[in-house]
């Protein structure tokens, strides 16, 4: 479009997200970065929108963004937006955004997102940063982040003042993290991970001001150059660890009998309610499969319990569960960092403490 330059900085503003659906409905990852961006929007004191692409989907849908935080919501009706397909979805994003010219632009790091961000970070001509967990614009919140997140002195580090997007995420396969900047080009572009960010409280009140702006979409067959013939969905069950209320997690100190230590796992995320998360060296090992990995390289989950057998608490693990309420950690070694960040730590063998912690759940809720 002509008028647009990603390099002039000054002509953009404004936070927005790219609220995925399927089949017409909103995707809990849109609600999580659209509580995110509030922040964000609220720190440059700019407009928050979401933007949805779809056919058909149903008002009451877009209209509940606005209780999550959305001030706008850019509605991009066309039937051949019913289903995702890269070019569509990009061109129609990209005329957008060379229209609009926000400064911030987060999509979530789902399989449609992976492959929608990069796509159109390229048209613009301008970063995208993958997988990020943490976001900041405030240079104090930033600072105050480093301080739990890190080993670096703050207090006696330099920073520069500005409002840049400081994006942060695991780099060298989670070992250590990284925040980069896009100093240079708009907007400035992040694709975040599911169960990272939390979720603010609905605004029934909100959700009713909310403005919704149908955006005149100028798109044809021949600017898709895939067609759908059919859609296929196998079911296959994973485990859905960001939406539980219990975790009850395992580590590498199950290694003498992986068998039977997830088998206590699994027991007691029965008696509890819960379900069974691992960490990447449980993984690594083919022991449980990858949908059960929690940390920077698995999942970030928060749930009201999260129990630690046999996880000595490196920073890749802690990262991905240390917001959750009440953490439990048994680890035989009594100076394992998981302590740190744990509620109630139990020094002891797993495979003798796990199963005394069933049995007195057990006669608990006998007891009532």
């Amino acid at each position: 479009m002509a008028g647009f330059d990603s390099k002039d900085t000054a002509a953009f503003k404004g936070v927005w997200v790219f609220c995925e659906q399927r089949d017409g409905v909103i995707m809990s990852i849109s609600y999580q970065l659209l509580s995110e961006g509030r922040k964000l929007a609220n720190d440059l004191g700019v407009e928050l929108a979401g933007v949805v692409l779809g056919s058909g989907v149903k008002e009451e849908y877009l209209k509940a963004l606005g209780g999550y935080g959305a001030d706008k919501v850019y509605v991009c009706d066309h039937p051949l937006l019913k289903d995702y397909t890269t070019d569509g979805y990009a061109k129609v994003i990209c005329d957008l955004v060379e229209e609009k010219k926000p400064e911030i632009f987060l999509i979530g790091a789902t399989n449609i997102g992976r492959d929608l961000g990069p796509r159109c970070a390229a048209r613009l001509h301008t970063g995208l940063t993958a997988d990020c967990t943490h976001l900041d614009v405030d240079v104090a919140k930033y600072k105050e982040f480093l301080k739990t997140t890190s080993t670096i002195d703050v207090d006696n580090t330099k920073f520069e003042e500005n409002t840049n997007l400081k994006m942060t995420r695991p780099a060298f396969g989670g070992h250590l993290m990284a925040t980069i900047i896009c100093p240079r080009f708009r907007p400035q572009m992040s694709t975040v991970r599911p169960g990272v960010m939390q979720t603010q409280e609905f605004d029934e009140a909100k959700a009713a001001a909310t403005v919704l702006e149908k955006v005149d979409v100028k798109l044809d067959k021949s600017d898709i150059h895939v067609e759908i013939l059919e859609v296929k969905k196998a079911a296959k069950k994973l485990v859905d660890l960001i939406g539980a209320d219990v975790v009850v997690s395992v580590g590498r100190g199950i290694s003498k009998d992986p068998k039977k230590g997830i088998e206590l796992a699994e027991e007691l995320a029965g008696v509890l309610g819960g379900v069974v998360g691992a960490s990447r060296a449980v993984v690594d090992a083919d022991w449980l499969s990858a949908d059960h990995q929690v940390g920077q390289t698995g999942k970030t989950v928060h749930p009201r319990i999260y129990v630690a057998l046999g996880i000595s608490g490196a920073i890749q693990h802690k990262a991905g569960m240390q917001d959750s309420e009440c953490i439990i950690a048994v680890n035989k070694n009594a100076s394992a960092p998981i302590f740190e960040c744990a509620t109630y730590g139990i020094a002891g063998d797993l495979f003798k403490v796990t199963p005394m912690l069933i049995e007195a759940i057990r006669a608990a809720k006998a007891a009532k």
